[in-house]
């Protein structure tokens, strides 16, 4: 038999073990967060943390879906990174049945989560550029950028060459190489049936977007790389150099009318002209 005091020790024995809620009732399990290592909340931020880059902006329940977890527990590590400043706030078009026009909170990469996922050598590639710069003058800053340009290009051309003539095929075969190459390369086609069809290739993350936004010969010998490897002229549309939260090239699909893209001399959005390697070599 036990005594009333007895009993009052017996539920907070209970309720400490999570059987009992506050009022005697059954209480749910705790979840799997409360138990979870510190090491493994770092590891899922992590994961949170390279799919806002590759495929931001995103939603907690955008998140949950694609990393098999309740949005609730995914609020829990995007509070986290918000306060370390790894990721920022946008407004995200509704999708789906919320209600007309009604905004819903959605996540892209902070500068600080960029610099997070980049490494901490940034001011000393900086520096090395700016003493190649002063040294041998800004076109040794470009001959550098254009040959890292082409050892990615290398990389890239056996898969866009196995894809074949299909252009689509070819933008995915170059955002799959550009992945490996820690740019978190996503492709997505806008303008079907339109003259103007096209596929967008974003790059979620750059490795160089420190070294970039110094020196823009990075993005422009970036840019006239992709025209090369995919054989049409691409147009940068946004930049994380410039400081938008992803890469966004335009890469035409259909046959565009004469003046629309030209392979010589073209601007694009931010007055980059970009040539074709072989235009590089022969000036």
């Amino acid at each position: 038999m036990i005594i009333s005091g007895e009993l009052d020790t017996e539920l907070d024995t209970m309720r400490g073990a999570g059987s009992v809620g506050p009022a005697g009732g059954a209480e749910s399990c705790p979840s799997t967060d409360a138990v979870e290592p510190a090491h493994d909340h770092a590891r899922t931020r992590d994961r949170v943390l390279g799919e806002i880059s590759e495929h931001g902006p995103l939603t907690a329940a955008d998140l949950g879906v694609r990393l098999g977890l309740t949005p609730a527990a995914v609020r829990r590590h995007l509070d986290v990174l918000a306060e370390q400043g790894l990721v920022d706030e946008a407004v995200s078009p509704l999708r789906g049945s919320r209600g007309r026009g009604r905004p819903a909170r959605a996540y892209v990469l902070s500068e600080g989560g960029h610099a997070h996922l980049r490494g901490a050598y940034d001011e000393l590639a900086v520096s090395a550029l700016d003493f190649l710069a002063r040294s041998a003058g800004p076109e040794a800053v470009r001959t550098f950028a254009t040959e890292r340009a082409d050892r990615l290009a290398a990389v890239a051309r056996p898969a866009i060459e196995a894809a074949g003539s299909d252009p689509e095929a070819r933008v995915e075969a170059l955002a799959a190489a550009l992945t490996t190459q820690g740019y978190a390369a996503s492709t997505r086609p806008v303008g079907d049936g339109t003259s103007r069809a096209g596929m967008q290739l974003c790059q979620g993350h750059c490795p160089v977007q420190h070294v970039a936004t110094r020196y823009p010969q990075f993005c422009e010998t970036e840019a006239e790389m992709f025209s090369d490897l995919l054989g049409v002229h691409v147009q940068r549309l946004a930049s994380l150099a410039h400081g938008e939260h992803v890469c966004t090239t335009f890469v035409p699909t259909s046959t565009p009318p004469p003046t629309a893209f030209t392979l010589s001399g073209a601007t694009d959005t931010h007055g980059t002209t970009t040539r074709t390697t072989g235009e590089r070599n022969r000036s």
